[in-house]
């Protein structure tokens, strides 16, 4: 079956397709604001994206993948750190730069393709916006600012649906496209700031004056310079929905004159212990946090996948430790598989049984929860007489569409048994699952007398050396 996803512009699932004739299909999702750590309410959005990816890799082929994810690099509060910490913008940005990337490798997050910045594309942003400037679709303001003009274009609303919401003076959506005093519309959102003392250094020069660009047109610019004029798929979370990828819309749209995103998909908010993350609440994690708490990276990824992205979903330390066992469980289902069949010599056959049904779960929009529910329903079975060998490699790919890394875990146990032990423990595993007690009780004697003890559990068992 075809991937297909939620768009949030028509409120539909649509099936994600190269729109080009060569076939590559392209993606680009909204990157971090280099000034601090990464929360976890943050990865679950990048986690949820490199599923995507994964799932676009395995559709289309990894070579007709492009995948784009920016860095903004300067804004108000990369600005703010730069100056509170009396540092260059550059080396403030770059140690968190380095932060995000540490990070989403502990996550198992592939690399975008390209990863462009705010401040490295600082002339593809100023000629966005003279063209916009000269389209009449922007206006300079007293100040030397650039502005965009969103009664200039007919559509702004349709992603968000905010012509369909009054806006009073005082609300949020007013108070989230207010910016200055300077615009002719309330609306209105910046392209370019004049430069004014608090920024320091960090000014560019542009027809308009020394400056800097807006929040929002570095994304239109950095796409439409390594993605072309229309891309494949727009994804982040649902705080970006009002006002950054509306404006997007309006700004690219109104350049480059064709439709800028054939798809847009949001992920939802993350809630810690049924609360909005703050620093007040003392619930906001970083991932060092719960590192530091004696959890492993791969159990948090995982635990980010236990709720459909679309949903909200309500993250604890509980949500944690089944994400471990459940991990347990898989190692020791997988590593069972390849020891068996590095025993038999065994190379991969057809056989009735796949883990395909998971991949197809996934590619209804990516949802992960029903997918990890068919993936252990699915287990018992496999572990029945077949191709080990052939059921590994449909498990891999499973695996790989999660991003799941059992390997560098350290929270999961090595499998330290020789290859005859676990198979006779996968054997003895098989008899239980098909309720042959006598025959699994006469393999768990062979265990006992080969110096192993198999401890069963609901998750699946452990192989521990008996103890003399």
């Amino acid at each position: 079956m075809p991937i297909r996803l939620h768009d949030s512009l028509t409120r539909s699932l649509l099936e994600l397709k190269p729109s080009q004739k060569d076939g590559v299909f392209r993606f680009y999702n909204c990157g971090p604001t280099v000034y601090a750590p990464a929360h976890i309410g943050n990865f679950r959005t990048f986690v949820v994206n490199d599923v995507i990816r994964r799932l676009l890799e395995l559709e289309f082929g990894a070579d007709k993948v492009k995948h784009v994810r920016n860095l903004t690099d300067v804004d108000d509060k990369t600005i703010k750190r730069a100056q509170d910490e009396k540092r260059p913008l550059a080396e403030v940005t770059k140690q968190w730069t380095d932060k995000f990337h540490a990070d989403c490798d502990a996550l198992n997050c592939l690399r975008p393709h390209v990863e462009p910045t705010a401040t490295g594309h600082i002339p593809e942003q100023v000629d966005m916006i003279d063209v916009l400037m000269k389209k009449g679709n922007a206006y300079r303001a007293a100040d030397g600012s650039v502005y965009f003009k969103v009664s200039s274009f007919d559509n702004y609303g349709a992603l968000s649906r905010v012509k369909e919401r009054e806006l009073q003076q005082g609300s949020a959506l007013k108070a989230a496209a207010a910016d200055a005093d300077e615009k002719e519309d309330l609306s209105d959102f910046a392209l370019w700031k004049a430069h004014k003392p608090d920024d320091g250094a960090n000014a560019w020069d542009s027809p308009w004056g020394r400056g800097r660009p807006g929040w929002h047109i570095e994304c239109s610019a950095m796409s439409k310079k390594h993605l072309g004029d229309t891309i494949d798929l727009h994804t982040g979370g649902v705080d970006l929905l009002f006002p950054h990828h509306e404006n997007e819309i309006a700004q690219s749209q109104c350049c480059n004159g064709q439709l800028f995103s054939h798809h847009w998909y949001h992920s939802e908010h993350l809630l810690v212990d049924g609360k909005k993350m703050s620093k007040s609440l003392g619930n906001l994690y970083t991932l060092d946090d719960l590192v530091a708490k004696g959890f492993s990276p791969m159990a948090l990824r995982y635990s980010l996948l236990m709720g459909h992205p679309r949903k909200q979903l309500n993250f604890s330390l509980d949500s944690l430790h089944s994400a471990e066992s459940a991990l347990i469980k898989l190692k020791f289902f997988r590593d069972g598989l390849k020891q068996i069949a590095t025993a038999r010599n065994e190379q991969a056959t057809d056989d009735t049984l796949t883990f395909d049904p998971v991949i197809d779960v996934l590619k209804d929009d990516v949802n992960t929860p029903g997918a990890l529910g068919a993936l252990f329903s699915l287990i018992p079975e496999a572990g029945k007489p077949g191709s080990a060998a052939n059921r590994l490699a449909s498990l891999d790919r499973v695996i790989f569409a999660f991003g799941l890394d059992l390997e560098k875990d350290p929270v999961l146990p090595k499998a330290t048994a020789p290859i005859e032990i676990t198979a006779l423990a996968e054997k003895r595993w098989a008899a239980k699952q098909a309720k042959d007690f006598a025959g699994a009780d006469v393999l768990r004697k062979e265990l006992t007398a080969a110096g192993w003890s198999m401890l069963d559990s609901k998750e699946g068992y452990k192989l521990e050396p008996s103890k003399k």
